[in-house]
């Protein structure tokens, strides 16, 4: 049988657009799978609200993303390697995506959401209850209202809805776990040299884009209300901007779910293995040509005669680990990393609750500014660091200083964050006396006064009012109003005995008077985009710095153990202790439906910004002394590496030259013919 020609140049076309298909389905489940990523942080405070549940625990959430990735990264880096990885890859997205349709699903079987609110929620509305519930004699030595369980409370309390959001974080982790190893190395392992570098370089600039679109889908879903399109939207009687707002956060975890279950399609498609450029392996050397036989990555392709001992490999594990970290250079390249990824993860994790809280924006719009301007800033950052480190041609050295400079400067810039501070929102009982003259800070205390102790107020319900005065109220009851009109947002409420100006009134919702917050936030923002920038010009030095100072047959194990001890180290614990100190700053929690401490309702925004900045640049100021004897110990290590290479380039030019001399004694040049060969690339192989 024949082949034509046209059957031979497809032939020879088939593996190029494998290639570039594979090239496509890859940086589209790089783009679904940080999209997701960057969701979950997006959903940080709506998620606290919806489950009423402390930040620390938020940090449990996000940190098991990490638990379920390190569960199975060994087996999916030596296991997958020797299966179809295009198909391996594939299960990987759709666990994502099941892991990521789970996290949505509480929404769908916990119920409406209910906050706290004496609004009524239309004019027509028949229940004229006052806000001032008369206190009765009987009721005066009784529990208050809010230590009362409402009904419902048996099953709500069966089972905390959170868990399946952990559960399916997890499965996600899970679900990544293949893409990035089995990807990169099945580019590396088919592509020309020349174009290998290229196609990674395009799946880390997806990678980066997918925040950006992750981030500006939090700030849509949070601007649309968690039960849009079951509640009548007129009966709504808070904004955004409130601290019982909870956004629609199931849907952009549904929206990431289609994108990540889509990005598995094309893998199914795609060969186990692509015949290797002919260019590719020309250039091998035999020695190369043995050691790609011998690769467990192409062991489909090439047999070994032998197959590996499991027991010997795992024998030879230990020594070479011991090995690895006996390189110091290494070792405190290990230590800096995971202290300055706690202070990164810490910070980029609880950075839009901070803008939230701090400068007083709404969740949709500190996701936004996250997504269009922090997230670019550290892409260009990396890239330009790139592009300096090519252009300047930085060693080893020059990498280790340039890295060390930007963050420094990074981090005495960030100082600066400190003095960009917010005045607490002034609310009664809590941050101000009723009187509005003396400051409070008093935490979890009593709210009543002489002026509402008539009322039988529940003091766990935040639900804001602003009065005449300027001062904000916890509950229309505890400012001591009588009457109300209107519906809604445009409620006014009469007769309030703690506003002690003007017609004692007040409006609903929070007073909005800290316009020095609002004039410091735009000089926040660009510091922040500044010092973003910067800290990430040092990134890629910083990554080759890692490769440079390891030889290369231990570069694979280093890479992969670097991995695990951050996300170890430092993806998991990061969140959990940075959600853990934050809430210490907390003035007034909220309550559960079935009692216990829910979900907190005013920060001290004095001690937030102090726990907030101070641990992050805390953590990065213990890195810098670490900097410091790292660059000592890799200047010593350069010199010894340079005195090597010149006494053994020393003593092979001695070699050499007296072989030559022998071979000249031994014989003339008609019996050794291939004296005459000897040529520069002939002695760079001797």
């Amino acid at each position: 049988m024949t082949v034509t020609s046209k059957e031979f140049k497809r032939a020879q076309r088939w593996p190029l657009f494998a290639q570039q298909m594979f090239l496509v389905a890859l940086s589209f489940a790089y783009f679904a799978k940080a999209l997701s990523g960057s969701y979950m942080k997006s959903t940080i405070t709506q998620l606290e609200r919806r489950f009423d549940i402390p930040s620390y625990l938020i940090g449990v959430i996000d940190g098991s993303f990490e638990i379920g990735n390190l569960l199975v990264i060994a087996f999916v880096s030596y296991f997958g390697a020797k299966l179809h990885r295009p198909k391996i890859i594939a299960i990987g997205c759709l666990l994502m995506s099941l892991g990521t349709f789970l996290i949505a699903l509480p929404h769908f079987i916990i119920g409406r959401y209910k906050f706290e609110t004496s609004i009524r929620s239309s004019v027509n509305s028949t229940s004229d209850l006052s806000p001032c519930p008369v206190r009765s004699s009987v009721l005066a030595a009784g529990p208050s209202t809010s230590s009362v369980p409402s009904s419902g409370c048996e099953h709500e309390s069966m089972l905390s809805m959170w868990i399946y959001v952990f559960l399916g974080n997890i499965l996600r982790g899970i679900g990544e776990t293949p893409v990035q190893p089995l990807g990169i190395s099945y580019i590396d392992d088919y592509a020309l040299e020349e174009n290998a570098a290229f196609y990674i370089g395009c799946v880390q600039t997806i990678s980066v884009i997918g925040p950006v679109f992750g981030y500006l889908l939090g700030s849509v879903c949070a601007k649309i209300y968690v039960d849009i399109g079951f509640v009548n939207m007129e009966s709504i009687s808070i904004t955004p901007g409130d601290a019982r707002w909870v956004g629609a956060w199931w849907l952009g975890y549904l929206i990431a779910g289609l994108i990540t279950l889509l990005s598995a399609v094309p893998f199914w498609f795609l060969p186990k293995s692509l015949p290797l450029p002919e260019r590719r392996l020309a250039k091998y050397s035999p020695e190369r040509t043995s050691f790609i036989k011998d690769s467990p990555l192409l062991e489909h392709k090439y047999q070994a005669d032998e197959p590996a001992n499991f027991l010997e490999m795992a024998k030879d594990f230990l020594p070479t680990l011991r090995s690895l970290l006996g390189n110091p250079v290494y070792f405190l390249y290990l230590c800096i990393t995971i202290i300055q990824f706690n202070s990164l993860i810490g910070m980029v994790t609880y950075k839009p609750k901070y803008i939230e809280q701090h400068y007083g924006q709404s969740a949709s719009k500190a996701n936004f500014l996250m997504g269009v301007i922090n997230i670019p800033a550290v892409a260009l950052g990396m890239f330009s660091g790139g592009v300096i480190m090519k252009k300047f041609k930085l060693s080893i050295m020059g990498a280790a200083k340039f890295a060390l400079g930007t963050s420094l400067l990074g981090y005495f810039l960030s100082l600066f964050f400190f003095a960009m501070g917010c005045e607490n929102a002034s609310v009664a009982g809590i941050t101000r006396s009723y009187t509005g003259m003396e400051s409070l800070y008093k935490v979890d205390s009593s709210l009543l006064a002489s002026c509402n102790a008539d009322c039988q107020c529940p003091e766990t319900n935040w639900d804001p009012v602003c009065g005449e005065n300027g001062l904000t109220y916890f509950s229309p009851c505890l400012a001591g109003c009588r009457t109300s009109h209107g519906s809604g947002i445009d409620t006014v409420f009469e007769e309030c005995s703690c506003v002690a100006v003007g017609n004692h009134t007040a409006s609903a919702g929070q007073c909005n008077n800290r316009d020095s917050c609002h004039r410091v936030f735009p000089y926040f923002l660009a510091l922040s985009v500044i010092t973003s920038f910067i800290i990430s010009l040092g990134g890629t030095p910083g990554y080759m710095l890692l490769i440079r100072c390891i030889r290369p047959q231990l570069k694979s194990l280093a890479l992969g153990f670097h991995t695990l001890t951050t996300r170890t180290l430092a993806g998991i614990p990061a969140p959990i202790y940075f959600g853990a100190v934050i809430d210490t700053t907390c003035l007034k929690w909220g309550q559960k439906k079935c009692g216990g401490r829910g979900a907190c309702r005013i920060y001290n925004t004095t001690a937030y910004r102090i726990a907030y900045l101070g641990l992050t640049l805390g953590l990065r100021t213990a890195s810098f002394f670490l900097c410091i004897l790292g660059l000592v110990v890799l200047r010593r290590h350069v010199r010894r590496q340079e005195h090597n290479t010149l006494a053994n380039g020393g003593t092979a030019a001695g070699e050499l030259q007296a072989l030559r001399k022998e071979e000249n004694n031994s014989c003339n040049s008609d019996q050794c013919p291939q004296t005459a060969d000897y040529g520069p690339e002939r002695e760079t192989r001797l």
